[in-house]
């Protein structure tokens, strides 16, 4: 965007505002879509990425929701899976049996965009509940598609809104949907065709998995943000890649559509 079309006021009201944490995270995820065909996406955090993804690095991206919506063109930010404004438009709308069964577990989807409460060093996520299993401190909504999808996308994007031991811990609470690597450590004959999780995008740092049964590993870490504060801030000792680089800003342009084009209710942006 060539801020110098705008009033001079409005240009200057962009080039001066810092992104919230949730614009910056929402800006790196849509990054991470470019060359993308299928994402099978969720709401809140992986909603606004996809949307703003279409809007800037993949037009042609195609979107898949749980409710059982293909390529849909949404005009507006869903509220959730089943809301009207993914089926107008949409290419198709099929039942469950039809979406999991050929499309998702058919191989035709590129890369399940999750959100999740925990996320271990293999990749395995925790939507379930956080504490103990008798008495847990916080309920979750559980798996959904999360586990079919963990298991059949060729890879899984993760957005965190934290980055902390209880986020990153050591051993999850619970694990609702297994990584490669825990599924094949439960039984060798069941490892699942996708790769997991091979990027986890949180406020400090995007962190890689590039092995399908190996560990996350720090890639990038934000602005202001050194590596060593990463590792402490993780509940396991992550290992640092080897070429670690520190991830672009959003732009002007980014911001300016996530909060006047994209969600400007402030359903998710906060």
């Amino acid at each position: 965007m060539n801020t110098s079309t705008l009033p001079e006021n409005r240009a200057q009201e962009l080039s001066d505002v810092d992104p919230s944490s949730t614009e910056f995270l929402a800006a790196v995820a849509a990054r991470q879509l470019a060359g993308r065909r299928r994402v099978f996406a969720g709401v809140g955090l992986p909603a606004l990425a996809v949307d703003l993804a279409r809007r800037t690095v993949n037009p042609d991206v195609e979107l898949i929701y749980e409710s059982g919506v293909c390529g849909a063109h949404p005009e507006g930010l869903a509220e959730g899976i089943a809301d009207s404004v993914l089926v107008s438009g949409a290419e198709a709308v099929v039942g469950i049996p039809a979406l999991f069964g050929y499309v998702l577990q058919g191989g035709h989807v590129d890369v399940g965009f999750l959100g999740a409460a925990q996320v271990d060093r293999w990749g395995s996520l925790n939507t379930s509940f956080i504490g103990d299993w008798d008495r847990p401190k916080v309920r979750l909504p559980g798996s959904g598609g999360a586990a079919e999808i963990m298991a059949n996308a060729a890879e899984c994007f993760v957005v965190l809104r934290r980055h902390d031991p209880g986020a990153l811990p050591a051993q999850l609470d619970f694990c609702t949907s297994p990584s490669p690597v825990r599924a094949m450590a439960e039984d060798p004959r069941m490892v699942p065709p996708g790769h997991g999780v091979s990027v986890v995008i949180t406020p400090l740092a995007v962190l890689r998995r590039p092995d399908k049964l190996g560990e996350l590993v720090i890639s990038e870490v934000h602005p202001g943000v050194s590596v060593d504060e990463v590792r402490a801030a993780t509940g396991w000792d992550i290992a640092v890649a080897d070429d670690v680089r520190v991830t672009e800003r959003p732009t002007v342009e980014e911001v300016r559509l996530l909060r006047e084009e994209i969600d400007t209710v402030r359903l998710y942006l906060r």
